[in-house]
């Protein structure tokens, strides 16, 4: 990633898409496999790769997201439009 491209605002496409690849890494699955609608637990994301991922969301989308956020916002999709949305920034 250049630093040009940190924090620029994607599509909901682009951040889903971002999404699935981080997750499909942390669980060891193939991207295809991740479904934008099954709730992240489904796929064992534990406690250890929330924290993680909401580190990867925190420097790829500039916004503070607490590993908690995985809980309540539960699938890609949910995640996805948070982030799209500003990550609840106002």
């Amino acid at each position: 990633m250049t630093p040009s491209s940190l924090n620029a605002p994607k599509s909901f496409a682009e951040t889903a898409s971002w999404l699935i690849g981080r997750v499909a890494y942390y669980v060891r699955l193939p991207a295809g496999e991740i479904a934008v609608d099954v709730p992240l637990a489904d796929y064992g994301l534990d406690s250890v790769y929330a924290f993680s991922l909401s580190a990867d969301m925190e420097d790829e989308f500039g916004v503070t997201a607490d590993p908690t956020l995985l809980w309540d916002l539960e699938t890609v999709t949910a995640l996805a439009e948070y982030l799209v949305n500003g990550g609840g920034q106002e």
